[in-house]
């Protein structure tokens, strides 16, 4: 089961990132759960300076811009 987190506290390009991010995994045919990560200080633990970001199961894979969902694959892949 991947964790997919999408850290950003609501915009646009961070609920891009989350519709990206489940079409990947979708396609991909993996278990996943997405969970959303809106509270600053969390985000800020992450070492995250610019949202949106994506992390997956623990590690954070991008920040600052919405992959595709072809990049969002390899980086559940990856």
């Amino acid at each position: 089961m991947f964790k997919i987190e999408v850290l950003g506290t609501g915009c646009a390009k961070c609920t891009k990132l989350e519709e990206n991010a489940r079409k990947a995994a979708d396609e991909l045919g993996v278990e996943y759960e997405i969970l959303k990560v809106k509270d600053v200080n969390d985000i800020m633990n992450y070492g995250v300076m610019i949202t949106p970001a994506l992390v997956v199961n623990g590690v954070v894979k991008v920040a600052g811009k919405v992959p595709s969902i072809e990049e969002v694959k390899k980086m559940i892949q990856g």
